[in-house]
């Protein structure tokens, strides 16, 4: 089961601890966010405990409206469920009573910089980036005029060597040889590089290279949504090879289809100027420019036009 620590969250958002250190090792493995309205009010029945529990000024407000008595059953109820931290949104006047159980029963207790509405949405998008569904793939991913566009083949098929041209005629790398690819929702992939191959890239026969340093920052993005996929394979002449375009491929990640183009490598082929070539056309394509259809259509209304003369 994917996870994140306590302690990586709150190095990550800039949280302030306030109580419960010996809680920075737990985990928190569920993206959603709880917020306590209802616990403060003794209501436990759909309380999750594997939710971080968000307080804001509302909820903090609301629970200092309480009996001393009721306030301090409903707190500690809560930390006896064990969620894996709190974190009260910005100017939040946290109570003496959430240090005291912080401590006794070891969960984190934080302080966030930001406003409620703020904090939830940037704590969510974090823990959804963080627990997203992951897989590995062997390929080169690049950014190719707002397509992002994952190069796959056999190791040695040219690759990193096409994405090298590509990064030099302007576009972006985001990931050379493992590209890592998670699905934050069905039809949404985004693909990155690990952080310790981000921006470098491996050139048979020259070795690891730095494309920052020798294109510049602007070669280089850290992610990008992934719509198209080309296949690099060797040509083989038994093999039949669409020439319209007119066949639609797809290849699955996870939940989600996207298309994959196949382009056959044969010496003296700019396989580069061919990739450039299909994530453009894929490009027009989703605004609704399909050039092979277009191609077909004009044909038939010439052979029909024949016909009748």
């Amino acid at each position: 089961m994917n996870y994140v620590s306590v302690n990586d969250l709150a190095n990550d958002n800039n949280l302030e601890l306030l109580a419960g250190k010996k809680g920075l090792n737990a985990k928190i493995s569920e993206d959603m966010i709880s917020r306590p309205g209802l616990e403060f009010a003794g209501f436990f029945d759909y309380f999750d405990n594997k939710r971080l529990v968000l307080i804001g000024s509302k909820d903090n407000s609301f629970l200092m409206l309480q009996p001393e008595q009721v306030q301090r059953q409903n707190v500690e109820k809560i930390f006896k469920l064990n969620p894996p931290c709190l974190v009260f949104s910005k100017n939040v006047q946290v109570s003496p009573l959430f240090y005291e159980y912080a401590e006794q029963y070891g969960i984190c207790v934080f302080q966030c910089n930001l406003r409620t509405t703020q904090a939830s949405s940037k704590l969510y998008t974090y823990l959804q980036d963080m627990l997203a569904p992951r897989i590995s793939v062997h390929g080169t991913l690049l950014d190719i005029n707002g397509m992002g566009t994952l190069i796959i083949g056999k190791s040695g098929i040219g690759k990193s060597e096409t994405a090298l041209d590509l990064i030099k005629r302007g576009h972006q790398l985001i990931a050379d040889d493992l590209v890592e690819i998670m699905e934050k929702e069905p039809g949404n992939l985004i693909g990155s590089a690990p952080e310790i191959l981000r921006r470098y890239m491996e050139i048979r026969g020259i070795g690891i290279v730095d494309v920052v340093t020798m294109f510049g920052a602007g070669a280089y993005r850290n992610r990008k949504n992934i719509q198209l996929v080309v296949e690099l394979q060797a040509w083989d002449n038994d093999k039949y090879y669409d020439r319209l375009g007119l066949e639609t491929q797809k290849i699955k990640y996870f939940n989600t289809e996207i298309t994959k183009i196949t382009i056959p490598v044969l010496p003296g082929r700019t396989v580069s100027l061919l990739v450039e070539s299909a994530a453009m056309n894929e490009k027009l394509k989703k605004l609704g420019h399909f050039a092979a259809q277009e191609f077909i259509e004009k044909v038939d209304q010439r052979a029909k036009r024949g016909e009748e003369e």
